[in-house]
């Protein structure tokens, strides 16, 4: 550890240029380019401009925030030059992955600091953005915790990228002091990104009314992101429920709702008086609140969505979205088809930790049906995943399944229970349907015919 009297020294002899840390990267390397709104801005920037130069080289994020893919992306045009891995599938990795360009790397997201260093998946140079250092030689890593300490940990060489917008965030491991990094890169102090959310639909609104009818005061709420989950904390936020807490892997607007409606109390018998997270993402509004707001806590993700510290909250309440639902209660959350739309994130964390809570629930939605490029309309529930599809949560684990139709629960029931439930919360159009092949299948029998 350095003497407070020596740091300034200290850091001039590290701080390089964006173009000299882009230098550090070789042909081969394995990098990680940050987390969240910590991902690299100016190195990115730097590194594009070699893009002729590079070959065989990796570059790995997780849940990346941006304005837009990384500049390398667009700089080079193959696999041979640079290759993408996202361990949290965003909007632009979707792009990269449709140009063939990106990877997703399947895992629980709890155990992913722990892969980091084990199984040789180490990464050569660890780049991420930071607030700018402290008295003390610490700079904040902003409210994105999640598996950084696992990068960190496994890196030959940590480098990181200055950003003076970068959030305080207050909480568990969120300082680096300048004794533990190789280089320090002065950036262009980017105003972070700010992701935008899209109204919530109708159906989105019936799906929330359901949600939030199941929830009681003195709860505990992890809500994922987009409108769904946005429109359900608004919706919790205006309702009569007390006693909010939070505890979720991302952290958005809908917290600052409920803290600004009186209801998140911080109140739970775990982290008491802290609304914890892993990661956040939202507008400045939120990025505002966190800053230096000794309520918000940011941890990492193998505590925060470790399975055996939900459990022990009470009455944990988890809200996700998924893609589809088959008749056995399997649920596919990240692809469609084939083709990857996001990450399994800590949906499965979640969805086991509530369950373990005493008076906890998990609640997976998603609209009945959708409408296809060919005007038709499908099914949403159907009697079996298409082929390619991921299972993100398996049926063994799932607990409440939600449509605008309603709310079920599917714990403890039997496969032709489960079948007749799902089929009830379906667009009543495929009724027939869903029963004729439920039978076809051998779940259901009509003899048991409650709808």
């Amino acid at each position: 550890m350095y003497k407070v009297s020596e740091l300034q020294s200290e850091y001039a002899k590290k701080l390089i240029s964006a173009d000299e840390a882009a230098a550090k990267i070789k042909n081969g390397s394995r990098v990680h380019f940050g987390l969240g709104c910590g991902t690299v801005v100016d190195i990115d920037r730097a590194l594009a401009k070699r893009a002729k130069e590079l070959k065989d080289v990796t570059i790995i994020s997780t849940v990346s925030i941006r304005e837009k893919p990384f500049e390398t992306y667009f700089a080079t045009d193959s696999n041979d030059q640079v290759r993408f891995v996202s361990a949290h599938f965003s909007s632009h990795d979707r792009l990269m992955n449709k140009d063939g360009r990106c990877w997703f790397m399947p895992m629980m997201f709890n155990e992913l600091p722990f892969l980091w260093t084990n199984n040789d998946n180490g990464v050569d140079i660890a780049f991420l953005q930071v607030g700018p250092m402290d008295e003390y030689g610490n700079f904040n890593i902003g409210p994105q915790v999640a598996d950084m300490w696992g990068v960190l940990k496994s890196a030959k060489m940590r480098i990181v990228e200055v950003n003076h917008n970068m959030p305080k965030a207050q909480g568990n491991q969120t300082q680096l002091n300048l004794y533990g990094i190789d280089y320090v890169v002065e950036g262009s102090n980017s105003p972070l990104p700010e992701l935008k959310i899209k109204p919530p639909s109708e159906i989105d609104q019936k799906i929330a009314d359901h949600v939030v009818k199941n929830i009681k005061s003195h709860c505990t709420v992890q809500l994922g992101i987009g409108a769904l989950p946005l429109c359900i904390g608004q919706k919790i936020a205006q309702s009569d429920i007390r006693n909010v807490e939070a505890h979720t892997e991302m952290f958005t607007d809908a917290y600052v709702d409920l803290f600004e409606a009186g209801k998140l109390t911080g109140n739970k018998s775990v982290d008491k008086g802290k609304a914890v997270y892993t990661f956040a993402g939202g507008t400045k509004r939120l990025y505002d609140f966190i800053d230096n707001n000794p309520i918000c806590c940011a941890a990492p993700v193998d505590y925060v969505n470790n399975v055996s510290t939900i459990s022990k909250i009470p009455n944990f309440i988890s809200v996700n979205s998924c893609i589809a639902v088959d008749l056995y209660g399997q649920v596919c959350s990240e692809t469609a088809g084939q083709r990857q739309i996001s990450g399994t994130g800590g949906q499965l964390d979640f969805v086991l930790g509530a369950f373990l809570s005493k008076g906890g629930h998990s609640f997976l939605c998603t609209p009945s049906s959708r409408i296809t490029k060919d005007g038709e309309r499908e099914s949403l529930i159907m009697p079996f995943l298409p082929q390619g599809a991921i299972v993100t949560s398996p049926r063994q684990a799932v607990d409440y399944i939600v449509t605008e139709y309603g709310a079920v629960s599917l714990k403890g029931k039997t496969t032709w229970q489960r079948a007749e439930l799902l089929i009830s919360i379906s667009h009543p159009d495929f009724h027939e349907k869903l029963i004729a092949q439920a039978e076809k299948m051998g779940i259901w029998n009509r003899s048991s015919k409650l709808l």
